[in-house]
């Protein structure tokens, strides 16, 4: 069948349905004259239409009906809680001190000498007493022979002083003293026989009168004797005797001081530590008053730290301290304080406080640097939470909010005013009355009403084999 006009001719040589859709003013009598090709098409079209219709209707349906569940749905949020409790808590003042050994000492020679023997000792243990240097003292052993020489000298001198000039004749004075002596001895013994003898009639008063005579003849001899000593004694000028004795005096000083000369040759440690420092070796000259080492008891160190002179005045003797090495990977110590400046520092006003501390291990090194912290203003009973519960309003402001969870697990935002703050506590001072449950993760931005999930710290997982266990 041949088209019967002009458009049945282009839409059977296009094959295009636009053209047949152009115009909905075509009669049904036209329409009826359709090809097969064109009736199909229009289905087709159609169908396509009527599905895209559909899928969009489904679609607003769907969202229609979604929305009033979602603004029904309250959003859980998971978080995790903590209990207020009622503990303990103070403030923690810190400060960065200096590492001092408990004692030390400068160990310098007295007498200029060239070093004869002395080991490399840096960094080793000396014991109270132990030599640790010899200088050279040939020249002061020689001095002090000489010293002796003429300190025997000089004794000699003052015993000629004291006892004459003349030895011969001093000691023919003593042997006349010792014979009056003797010989008054024989003749009172011989007095007091015969007077027993003549009480008895055996004889005659002439004899003992004669040996009465002899008697007395010898107590005579005898006080001469002792008066001639005592004047060849006392008959010597004073200002010699006092003289010779002077210069024996001279010369035994003159030896004293000699032998510590010599015993300074020989330098021994005066306390027990570690030779921190050597300033001179063995065969160098050593002048007097120079350092020759350094030692230092590291047993047990101060700490010594600026605390501000407005903290100080919280602090007393005997506060625990702790003590935290910047300088090694040591783990804090505990101390406690043994001294507080009794004046402040004009410059930055801070007072110097003491905390003392065992460093048998030692950990801790001579003059290395250390945090120092420690615990003021406590109070026993303080309503206290962890740090990361309490959103502050500022920095350093002491009011902000703490999400509280109730029974029905919903989160309300109550106000607090803050104390005493440390690293992972905080007092709050009111707004909790202590045993409220609180969120310390997860609280950033949560609002108030907000109903949460209490999250569970998962266990660690066993890794080990069963052989390994």
């Amino acid at each position: 069948m041949k088209p019967e006009n002009d458009l049945d001719k282009q839409t059977t040589e296009t094959g295009e349905p636009g053209h047949v859709f152009a115009s909905y003013e075509l009669t049904r009598e036209r329409r009826g004259s359709m090809t097969p090709r064109q009736r199909n098409l229009l289905i087709i079209f159609s169908s396509l239409a009527l599905l895209v219709i559909l899928v969009i209707g489904v679609v607003v349906w769907r969202r229609r009906a979604a929305a009033p569940t979602d603004e029904a749905t309250t959003p859980v949020v998971s978080v995790k809680v903590a209990k207020a409790e009622k503990d303990a808590i103070a403030t923690q003042i810190v400060a960065v001190g200096t590492i001092w050994p408990r004692e030390k000492s400068d160990v310098g020679v007295k007498i200029s000498a060239q070093i004869k023997k002395m080991a490399l000792l840096k960094n080793k243990l000396v014991r109270a007493g132990e030599i640790i240097a010899v200088l050279e003292s040939r020249d002061l052993q020689a001095q002090r022979a000489e010293a002796v020489a003429a300190l025997n000298q000089e004794r000699a001198n003052e015993r000629s002083v004291t006892t004459g000039t003349i030895p011969q004749t001093n000691a023919q004075d003593q042997k006349a003293l010792r014979d009056a002596r003797a010989k008054v001895a024989t003749a009172r013994a011989t007095y007091e026989r015969r007077q027993v003898l003549y009480e008895n009639g055996g004889i005659s008063k002439k004899d003992l009168e004669a040996s009465q005579f002899d008697l007395t003849t010898a107590e005579n001899e005898l006080r001469l004797a002792e008066q001639t000593v005592t004047l060849r004694a006392t008959s010597l000028n004073p200002n010699d005797r006092a003289l010779a004795a002077a210069r024996v005096a001279q010369a035994q000083q003159h030896l004293a001081t000699l032998d510590a000369q010599l015993s300074y040759a020989t330098i021994r440690a005066p306390i027990t530590g570690i030779v921190t420092d050597q300033f001179q070796y063995q065969g160098e000259f050593a002048a007097a008053g120079g350092k020759l080492v350094t030692i230092a008891d590291m047993s047990e160190v101060i700490v010594k730290a600026p605390f501000a002179d407005t903290v100080a005045a919280e602090l007393k003797v005997g506060d625990p301290a702790a003590v935290l090495p910047t300088d090694t990977s040591s783990e804090e110590m505990k101390g406690r304080i043994t001294l507080l400046s009794r004046s402040s520092d004009p410059t930055n006003r801070s007072v110097e406080v003491w905390v003392t501390l065992s460093n048998g291990a030692g950990k801790l090194r001579a003059n290395g640097a250390a945090q120092v912290t420690i615990s003021a203003n406590s109070k026993a009973d303080a309503v206290v939470v962890p740090t990361s519960a309490v959103t502050l309003d500022a920095s350093n402001a002491n009011e902000g909010t703490v999400m509280v969870v109730d029974a029905a697990s919903v989160a309300h935002e109550t106000k607090v005013t803050v104390g005493i703050r440390t690293k992972d506590k905080i007092e709050i001072a009111s707004g909790l009355q202590g045993g409220e449950t609180v969120v310390i993760e997860g609280n950033y931005s949560l609002a108030d009403g907000t109903r949460v999930e209490v999250a569970r710290d998962e266990p660690a997982t066993d890794t080990k084999k069963p052989e390994e266990k």
